[in-house]
């Protein structure tokens, strides 16, 4: 029996047509599997699924997902984090696939932490000064007019000086802000949808903030999980719910390392007051 699926042409272009085809006629998609994105049951017999194949570096994992939690897409991983996948996916495994070149991320994966509240993950930016800097990155629910958001917090532990540069200046703000990142004052507003960034949350953890190549190509990790992250129920139901994520940044010493949601909630009112703040609103799990 034919199955509901989407398969989007970035899909198809990795798997071949021949098995696209199959899919698409029923003959090797699951009738029931659980969506890789909520985690939740779905049946590809009675409501729309999406196709969604991973890539790492020598191999790929075709899983499925709710059309209305993930687009059909392509989202490339590390081999590490493709292999805790194939762990969590209850799905059929693809054919070997291959990445394509990328232009290095500005940030990548480093070092990791023990969570303060959510999750939280640090990762090490290209810095060209000897004492290099770590990214926090903190989940965490926030509120705004009235209503509970999905939020990413992220603060360097020393200045971000602009790649290829010699100076002691902190230009991570400037730097966001180039990239379409808005100075917030005050949080009474979901900021603007910065497109072409996207939050990827997959198998019901956080893996990766992705950002736009120069050329227009695959998107790539600006910063990536040293492991996939844990995030809390609420947090993945709020994130489901709104299909986008909310992204603060700070300069180092803005923020801190918070034990509770509400006291960071009152260190992101300092940081916004003080004009040491800027945000995005990020699709969720984007191509």
């Amino acid at each position: 029996m034919p199955r509901m699926l989407d398969v989007s042409d970035a899909v198809r272009a990795e798997i071949g047509d021949e098995e696209a085809d199959r899919l698409l006629a029923g003959q090797n998609a699951p009738g029931s599997y659980d969506c890789t994105s909520c985690r939740t049951p779905g049946d590809s017999e009675q409501e729309r699924t999406s196709t969604v194949l991973f890539i790492g570096d020598e191999t790929a994992v075709l899983a499925f997902a709710h059309a209305t939690c993930l687009p059909s897409q392509v989202v490339q991983v590390t081999e590490e984090q493709l292999r805790g996948a194939v762990r969590s996916i209850n799905g059929d495994t693809g054919p070997s696939g291959r990445v394509p070149e990328q232009t290095p991320p500005q940030w990548n994966a480093a070092e990791q932490t023990p969570p303060q509240w959510g999750a939280t993950e640090q990762a090490a930016p290209q810095r060209a000064v000897p004492e290099q800097a770590v990214l926090g990155i903190t989940s965490g629910l926030v509120l705004i007019a009235g209503e509970l958001h999905p939020a990413l917090v992220v603060e360097p532990t020393a200045p971000i000086v602009r790649p290829g540069s010699l100076g002691d200046g902190d230009e991570f703000l400037p730097l966001l802000i180039e990239q379409g990142y808005v100075p917030v004052t005050e949080l009474a507003a979901v900021p603007p949808v910065l497109h072409g960034w996207s939050v990827l949350l997959a198998v019901g953890q956080l893996h990766a903030v992705l950002q736009p190549q120069a050329n227009g190509g695959q998107p790539v990790a600006w910063w990536q999980a040293h492991q996939p992250l844990q995030v809390t129920d609420g947090w993945r139901a709020a994130a489901n719910k709104h299909q986008q994520v909310i992204m603060f940044a700070a300069p180092v010493g803005s923020i801190g390392r918070q034990p509770r949601e509400d006291l960071l909630r009152d260190a992101l009112d300092k940081a916004a007051a003080g004009g040491r703040l800027v945000a995005a609103t990020l699709p969720l799990a984007g191509t």
